[in-house]
């Protein structure tokens, strides 16, 4: 998204508020206006542009990892009572996995019993038109707080998918065999820095799958994707005080950061960089980490690394700087959680805003800087609980914890709410992240899983 970055930054005024004040006011409010619908307009061709679009989600947080939904035509504003319920599919079990749509399939993960009537955890897939189930694989043992948290990964003919108890599995996307299977803690030495459980979706970069064990000489780990065998481990050697061993409860992003490949993620010690090719810890910025639960995907443009946890932590920006071998993590700022600090449901870049929810718990609607940190608005939360968020043409959709989903303005400059409504289902916490794919909206609800229309063809 570097190409939108240089976006009304040149005069310091617009940065800072000061030219939307006095008699030029109004005019550069028309000014700003039209420069940001430029900047969502780009956001779509670049996306477009870059991947031709298809109507396929594949993974965790969509094919770039970015939150960002390319679509364009959706829906302005919700009717009264929420966008068209389009159905209904039960028997997902449970779980808090979100959807990966490829193919014509639709692919999850939950907690249901066996043919024994004993729980077991699955993947599962679905033909989308239809609904039927097609196949569900099991992956191994349930989670009794809520079951899986791991979106499945489809790459061509194969799916990827990581159980809760670090069961690596590789399966035909056609009719749900196991290809490969690994273990985290039995074949890499591999630890969660809490209680929680294993809860990555796993990466597919070129012939390599990537994801993180959390071991203490395999943090990371790099496998062939079609045959399971090990390509590199990363040691990562100290990575400082703050925080815990182990994994975090965060997916890795790919970037190409001074030219240079590499996976960055957040683990229990805080934000790591690992070269692709090589498996070599690259940078990493130990001040970010908490000791309870390192959870927010990072946000990567050019060479700048944002990231932010909760638990009394807070959020920060840091410049990666080469220098022939040597790599840093100079750091740009950081504010503490009193400023902002994203719990979980996770944070999107759009133009040089970042939106997301703010506080432990709590899903407090936030826009800032992201070169500076400034708050551009903060607001009090819609409702109960965290917010995980998502980006398409020029809005942001909330879903809290309670169940609301809320339609906001993409609009840095001023905090406006378009529409809500409760889904007809809710189950426990509303944590599955929601995914738009073909003007669909997919919210599940753990047994269920909910496809609204926001396209009102």
């Amino acid at each position: 998204m570097g190409v939108l970055a240089g976006v009304c930054r040149s005069c310091c005024c617009c940065r800072h508020g000061s030219c939307f004040n006095g008699s030029g006011g109004s005019a550069m409010r028309g000014l700003f206006g039209a420069a940001w619908s430029i900047v969502l307009a780009v956001v779509g061709m670049v996306w477009q542009g870059t991947v031709g679009w298809a109507a396929d989600w594949p993974e965790f947080h969509g094919p770039k990892r970015d939150n960002i939904c390319p679509e364009t035509g959706l829906l302005d504003q919700w009717p009264e009572g929420g966008p068209k319920l389009l159905w209904k599919l039960e028997g997902l079990g449970r779980g808090y996995s979100t959807v990966s749509i490829a193919g014509g399939r639709l692919y999850t993960m939950g907690d249901r019993p066996n043919s024994q009537g004993r729980d077991r955890q699955y993947v599962i897939a679905y033909d989308l038109e239809t609904r039927e189930e097609l196949w569900a694989a099991e992956v191994g043992p349930p989670h009794s707080d809520g079951g899986p948290r791991c979106t499945p990964t489809v790459s061509g003919d194969k799916v990827y998918a990581i159980g809760t108890s670090g069961d690596l599995v590789c399966l035909n996307a056609k009719n749900g065999s196991l290809v490969w299977r690994k273990n985290f803690e039995s074949d890499f030495g591999g630890k969660m820095m809490s209680v929680w459980r294993f809860s990555e979706s796993p990466l597919v970069d070129g012939e390599k799958l990537v994801c993180t064990p959390g071991g203490d000489k395999a943090l990371l780990v790099a496998l062939n994707k079609d045959t399971g065998e090990t390509i590199w481990e990363c040691d990562p050697g100290d990575l400082g005080p703050a925080g815990q061993d182990g994994a975090g409860y965060c997916s890795i992003v790919v970037a190409e950061i001074q030219g240079l490949r590499q996976y960055v993620t957040v683990v229990g010690r805080g934000a790591v960089a690992v070269e692709a090719q090589a498996g070599k810890l690259l940078w990493n910025y130990n001040r970010i980490a908490n000791g309870v639960a390192n959870i927010t995907c990072p946000i990567v443009q050019d060479n700048h690394v944002f990231v932010t946890t909760s638990y009394r932590t807070g959020c920060a920006l840091v410049d990666v700087e080469r220098a022939g071998d040597r790599w840093s993590a100079k750091e740009v700022y950081f504010f503490d959680y009193h400023h902002f600090a994203n719990h979980h449901g996770g944070v999107v870049l759009v133009g040089d805003a970042i939106f997301g929810g703010n506080g432990q718990n709590q899903g407090a609607p936030t826009c800032l800087d992201f070169l500076t940190g400034e708050i551009n608005w903060k607001e009090r939360a819609l409702a109960r609980g965290s917010a995980a968020v998502l980006y398409a043409d020029g809005k942001l959709y909330f879903r809290y914890e309670s169940g609301l989903v809320a339609l906001i303005a993409a609009d840095p400059k001023e905090f406006r709410v378009i529409s809500s409504f409760t889904p007809e289902v809710v189950d426990g916490p509303a944590w599955p992240h929601p995914v738009i794919c073909d003007g669909k909206l997919y919210l599940r609800a753990h047994n269920v899983l909910m496809c609204y229309d926001v396209k009102g063809d």
